[in-house]
């Protein structure tokens, strides 16, 4: 299942299930899970530790050196789940020792064309990358989120689980979980990503206490702070607004309203 064309180093544990194609390269310290499948012209550089079942379209680049002028070749890695497709001209830099060293993917992940990952940033399971999708160093990409094509993010920026950035959105500060995101003239949320939430199986009770949360938030005349504090003072409103409420409390950035 090896082409005659692919470089694989000694030091890489390929198992015999997975396909490696033309001019691939698997570098020193990568460790392939079982059922991969690396069409053509891909290049994993390591230490890399792949799961099982990935599939990695033509002229990827995985695990490459981080765009960091700090960096001076420090042993840093990256780290990718299962069942994750990375498709096109996708970069993936490997973390930096300052970082924590690792990049990590999660698993069942959609990387699409030329979008790029930096070094130390952190995906979820069942994140979107769409198509030209820049992520800088240290971002985080919570479970299920969306960020749309050709979103350039800042670094240190967190994306919240279940939120949906539309294209062209620049983004500078923490985005919500469950939020909708997009720029017309400036960056601002738009309520409620409802039928995101309805396609993963949220139940009307579920979706109707994140609403009333995002109303309190962003409809109401109340700063952030007297947002929160009000959502709290209303009792247990259930582990997604919980989230919500932990999310805002730890951004250091500020949040998207």
């Amino acid at each position: 299942m090896i082409h005659p064309t692919a470089i694989i180093d000694p030091t890489a544990r390929v198992p015999g299930s997975c396909s490696i194609g033309p001019y691939c390269i698997v570098g020193a310290d990568v460790e392939l899970g079982e059922n991969c499948e690396l069409m053509s012209h891909v290049v994993i550089h390591g230490p890399a530790k792949i799961g099982v079942g990935n599939r990695f379209f033509p002229f990827c680049a995985i695990g490459t050196e981080p765009q960091d002028l700090t960096y001076k070749g420090e042993k840093t890695r990256v780290e990718i789940g299962d069942h994750n497709v990375i498709r096109e001209y996708v970069t993936i830099n490997r973390g930096t020792a300052k970082g924590g060293g690792t990049t990590k993917i999660g698993s069942n992940t959609l990387l699409m064309a030329y979008s790029h990952i930096g070094h130390d940033s952190v995906i979820g399971d069942r994140a979107m990358l769409v198509n030209g999708a820049t992520l800088a160093g240290h971002v985080t990409v919570e479970e299920w989120a969306v960020v749309g094509a050709l979103c350039p993010v800042h670094q240190f920026v967190r994306i919240g689980a279940h939120s949906y950035i539309g294209g062209g959105t620049v983004i500078t500060k923490d985005v919500l979980p469950f939020s909708k995101c997009v720029t017309p003239r400036h960056t601002q949320a738009y309520g409620l990503n409802a039928i995101g939430l309805e396609r993963r199986g949220f139940s009307k009770e579920r979706i109707h206490k994140i609403h009333h949360a995002f109303r309190v938030l962003l409809n109401s005349k109340l700063n952030t702070t007297q947002a929160v504090e009000k959502l709290h003072s209303e009792g247990d409103q259930g582990e997604d607004v919980a989230m919500l409420l932990r999310f805002i409390a730890e951004a250091e950035r500020g949040i998207i309203k």
